[in-house]
């Protein structure tokens, strides 16, 4: 099968490698699109270490058909569209993992909208419901509204009710997020400090929830803005793994600091928070009351064009790799 390969400084190119493997209890997909992932640009740069067992392919997410099916498998039929979460395997022809990992696509959507959907909408799932038990009606702070978990967190985060504030690197990025439901958007390169200017739109309100792919210098800012028993959800750290936090403040508002990555979980964590989300949103991903926002479509040959407009933060929404391009 044909693969997307990478060099030692990060460049990416077309080449061939074996069909992967066939578990008892796998399905075998032929990949026609993939989402890209800010862990993809840090794994082919070596910053981003491999969980045990993964594949060393990049790509996180894929939208394909069945082609074939473990002998022991019973979710999947040869011919089912499929949308799948991975430990990495979606840069290439084909991929093979648990059936499990696998969620059903529906009928309305491309194989290019769902390859966007695995893993901004279970991260941002994980991340409101899971770890911060989102409550109708919370104000929810997500940074970098405009990315791919941010598009999906948005979303979910309106479906409680929530009053929801972003904050992004232009106006254009703000106005993106309020068209997909955002009440309140912050311009970071303009307001460096934004804690300020949320509590002035929230009216000193102050927030129930904040989720969190910077890092550095955002903690301390977060940490201000919770209310007492506030929740923070630490994804990444682009902005930077250290910082300096008054534990003062965590103690005396109750504050819930809570680090979480979805790549490394185990099989049967994963297996529960799709049904979960399967659950809760597969109707509202059915009937477009939740959307799966694609900022841009690449061929694969394009990946490394792909690669350097996120590296370039210009993306509003995901970025997806398609063969029929």
């Amino acid at each position: 099968m044909w693969v997307v390969n990478y060099d030692e400084d990060g460049y990416l190119t077309r080449g061939n490698a074996a069909d992967p493997s066939l578990g008892d209890y796998d399905v075998l997909v032929k990949v026609e699109a993939s989402g890209v992932n800010r862990a993809d640009l840090l794994q082919k740069v070596g910053k981003y270490p491999l969980p045990m067992g993964a594949s060393p392919i990049l790509g996180l997410e894929v939208a394909g058909e069945v082609v074939d099916v473990g002998k022991e498998g019973t979710r999947w039929k040869v011919g089912d569209r499929v949308m799948g979460l991975l430990a990495g395997g979606g840069y290439a022809e084909y991929v093979s993992d648990h059936e499990n990992l696998f969620m059903r696509i529906p009928d309305g959507l491309s194989y290019e909208q769902a390859s966007a959907v695995p893993e901004a909408f279970l991260t941002a799932y994980q991340a409101l419901f899971s770890l911060a038990n989102i409550a109708t009606n919370e104000h929810v702070m997500i940074h970098a509204g405009a990315s791919g978990v941010g598009m999906a967190a948005i979303q979910l985060a309106k479906s409680q009710g929530a009053t929801v504030y972003v904050t992004a690197g232009s106006q254009s990025k703000i106005d993106f997020c309020q068209q997909i439901g955002a009440d309140f958007g912050v311009n970071y390169r303009d307001t460096p400090l934004f804690e300020g200017q949320v509590l002035k739109l929230s009216d000193s309100h102050g927030i129930d929830i904040v989720v969190d792919v910077v890092g550095g210098s955002y903690v301390p800012q977060n940490i201000n803005l919770l209310r007492t028993d506030g929740r923070y959800v630490l994804l990444a750290f682009m902005g930077g793994h250290k910082s300096e936090i008054n534990l003062a403040k965590i103690l005396n508002k109750r504050i819930h600091l809570i680090g979480s990555t979805l790549r490394a979980r185990s099989l049967p964590y994963k297996k529960q928070l799709i049904e979960q989300f399967s659950e809760s949103f597969s109707s509202s991903l059915a009937s477009g009351a939740i959307v799966p926002i694609m900022d841009s479509v690449y061929s694969f040959s394009q990946v490394n064009e792909a690669h350097d407009r996120m590296q370039q933060n210009l993306n509003m929404g995901k970025i997806v790799l398609s063969i029929s391009q």
